[in-house]
Order: C-alpha cells, then structure tokens, then sequence
C-alpha cells in the first residue's frame, strides 16, 4: 500500500541512540496532549471573552469563522512548502510556538481588536504546523504500524481534550471568572508543550528513518521540484473525496446539542458531561480501529459511513436513550477520522509529497466538516426526516466511492513490486 516499508523494527531507534518508534510516538502523542490543554482550553472560552471585551454575536462568529478557514486553508500553502524544503521539525516548532504565545497573550489583552488579532494567530499555529507534524508522526507509525501509531497519538490528544476545557473552568470558578489567569495557567502546558518537541528533535532529528533506513537522511537532503511535490497520485483524490462525502454527510457536535437541550432531553448542565463521554469513546474507537486498521488494512473504514449514517437517527430523536446513543456514536465516529482516515493517507502518500498529502487532505476534512454542520442545521430546521435520509444518501455515496478506492489501492499493491523506488 505504501510507497516505501519500514527497515526497522517497532522496538530499535533509526540512528542507534535516539528513541524507538514506539517511545517517539508516545512522546508525540504528550505534545499533543499538552498542546490540547492549551488551545481547547482557550477555545473553551473565546466566545465569553470576546464578548467580555465587548465583541458582538456577529463579530465573535467572523473572527472564529476566520480563524478555523485559516487553520484549513493555510494548509494548502505549509504543506507544499514544508515538503519543498524539508525542514519539518522548523515548521512543526514554529507552529506551536506560535499557538503557545499566542494563547497567554490572549488573557492579556485589553481591546477588541488585540484578540481577535490573537484568536486567529492561534488558529494560524495550527495550520503551520499540522501537516509537517502529521508527516514527522507518519514516519514512525511506519514502523509501530500505522493504525496503531495514529490512534495512540489521538487517545493521547483526547485526554488534553477534556483537560483543557476542565482546567480553565477550575481557575475561572476560582478567581470570580477572571479571564487573565485562567488563560495565563495555560503558559505551563506550553511551555512543556515547547521543550519537548525541541527535545524530540535533538532526540530524533531525522524521523524519516523510521520508514526508509538509517541511510534516508542522504536520499532527503535534495530539496524537492514544484512538481514533485504537488502531482498527488489519482487515488489520494478518490480517497480525498470519500472523506469528503462522509464528513459533509456528518452532524456537527453544537446541532445534537441544541437538540437535545431545546427539547428538554438533557440540562445544559449534563451536555459537557456527555461530551466527556464522547471524548473516551472518541478515544476507545481511535484505538479499536486502529488495532483493526492494522490487521485488516481499509476494510475498517467500511464501518465509517455505516455508523455516520446511523447518528442522526439516534440523535435526533425524542427518547434520552436513543439521542445519548447517538451522541456516543457520534464520537466513535470522530475516533476513527482523527486516527484511522489519517493512518490511511500516509501508506497512500510516500515521504516525499506527504506533507503536501496532509495539507490538502486537512483542508477537504475542514470544509467538507463546515459543509456538513451547514447542511445539517438546515436540514434540522426544516424536517428531521429529511435530515436523516440526506445523511443517509451521503455515506451511500461514500461506502461507493470508499469500495471504488479500495479496488484501486488493491490493484497498485499488486503492482507495487514491479515499479521503480
């Protein structure tokens, strides 16, 4: 499936004196979960602060709507480069540097303009960063497998997840909902978030021997051609468009919320208990189909449109059961996205245009999840049925097109042995 195998085994560092594999993804998989404390913790938060500096509904939506298009659409731009010049650790650290900084500063500000300014810079870290940190990650996840590796890193990334949100509500609660220090104590999990990737890096200069050989940092040192790195193979668009089709095809979080407190299904008090919820199944599915992705290859992801397409079923019901149901296999399916889905797209994409992969493949994810929350609150408003069988059409078109792809990739692998490195 992949373009190159792994030389190592899970357990051996690919210069003799780094880490392994397995202890690089961990380590990953801490930045992650401290990087999380920080900008879910502050995004926890921003619509209340904005407004707390006197920003209106109307701006509040602007300025994150901004931010998240940043956060998408820069991608495009960052991964390209960052396969170009291959310094993937440079774009990797400036990106957190810029999320860490920012996420302080915020609680410092005093005028509108100053954090909105700061909202979207944190937003901009997460687009400069991603698809080299993707790339970084792809490599080892060579060697440990590559399901297995990803769901790791996000069952890590989970647990900040429901830190972040906690904490800043912990000093919030604690100081009289002053926003200075809750988002000041955030400076901590940055600056851990800092010195290990730093760390990581002096540790593991070179992760791309992980996949190709301690002699890979020679064969990456050229730097690479225009179009070498943005001719993407045919089957990395079809695979893109199955993504696509089932994350538009996907309820957003906030809409099975509204339904269930504008119903009288759940207090507004209980949704952030049943999102903690849906953060560990979130993790619990990361894991299982990463195990699974492993042994049984995309098959897995045939499970991926069926039990989207079962969500709005559950969720929008009448019955507290059946929409908590649904909330939760909401959240499966987001686990097997953040883990899997990304797993796939580095045995697809070889080292060399990866990141550029990653940055197209994270742009499809973000408009395609806008497309989806659009599409479904409309949907919502004018008839839950109809909101149902339209979800529904989009993951049958999806588990076509999944089946289509799959074909392909069986076909290359066959093929693979008789094509030049």
């Amino acid at each position: 499936m992949s373009e190159s195998s792994p030389d190592l085994s899970p357990g051996r560092s690919p210069t003799g004196r780094g880490l392994s594999a397995w202890r690089f993804v961990v380590w990953f998989g801490v930045v992650a979960l401290l990087g999380d404390i920080v900008y879910e913790g502050a995004r926890s938060i921003t619509g209340p602060l904005l407004a707390h500096l006197g920003a209106s509904a109307l701006v509040v939506g602007v300025v994150t709507g901004i931010g998240e298009t940043a956060a998408l659409a820069l991608r495009l731009v960052s991964g390209p480069l960052a396969d170009r010049s291959g310094r993937f650790w440079d774009w990797t650290i400036a990106g957190y540097a810029l999320t860490m900084l920012s996420v302080p500063l915020l609680g410092l500000a005093t005028s509108l303009w100053v954090a909105c300014s700061l909202v979207i810079l944190e937003r901009v870290g997460k687009a400069v960063r991603s698809p080299a940190k993707d790339t970084l990650l792809s490599h080892a996840t060579a060697a440990t497998g590559r399901g297995k590796g990803f769901a790791v890193h996000e069952a890590l990334d989970q647990i900040g997840a429901l830190i972040g949100p906690l904490l800043v509500a912990g000093v919030l609660a604690a100081t009289g909902d002053d926003y200075t220090p809750a988002l000041a104590v955030l400076a901590v999990p940055g600056a851990g978030v800092l010195v290990l990737v730093i760390w990581l890096r002096l540790r593991v200069p070179d992760p791309v021997a992980y996949e190709q050989g301690p002699q890979s940092t020679a064969r990456r040192s050229r730097r690479l051609e225009p179009d070498e790195v943005t001719k993407l193979p045919g089957v990395f668009w079809a695979y893109a468009v199955f993504t696509g089709l089932t994350m538009a095809g996907f309820a957003t979080f906030g809409v099975i919320s509204f339904h269930l407190v504008t119903r009288e299904l759940l207090s507004p008090a209980a949704v952030p208990v049943l999102y903690a919820a849906v953060m560990v199944v979130d993790a619990v599915a990361a894991l299982a189909t990463g195990w699974g992705y492993d042994r049984f290859g995309t098959k897995v992801l045939l499970s991926l449109p069926v039990v989207a397409a079962i969500v709005p079923a559950l969720a929008f019901t009448d019955s507290v059961s059946l929409a908590v149901a649904g909330a939760l296999a909401w959240g499966m399916v987001l686990g097997i996205q953040e883990s899997t889905l990304r797993a796939t797209v580095a045995d697809l994409i070889g080292p060399r245009r990866r990141a550029t992969a990653y940055g197209v493949f994270g742009a499809v994810v973000g408009v395609a999840a806008a497309a989806g929350g659009t599409l479904a609150g409309a949907l919502y408003d004018v008839s839950i049925p109809a909101l149902v069988f339209v979800t529904a059409v989009l993951q049958a078109a999806a588990l076509v097109v999944l089946l289509v792809t799959m074909r392909t990739m069986s076909v290359n692998r066959q093929d693979a042995p008789a094509r030049p490195r």
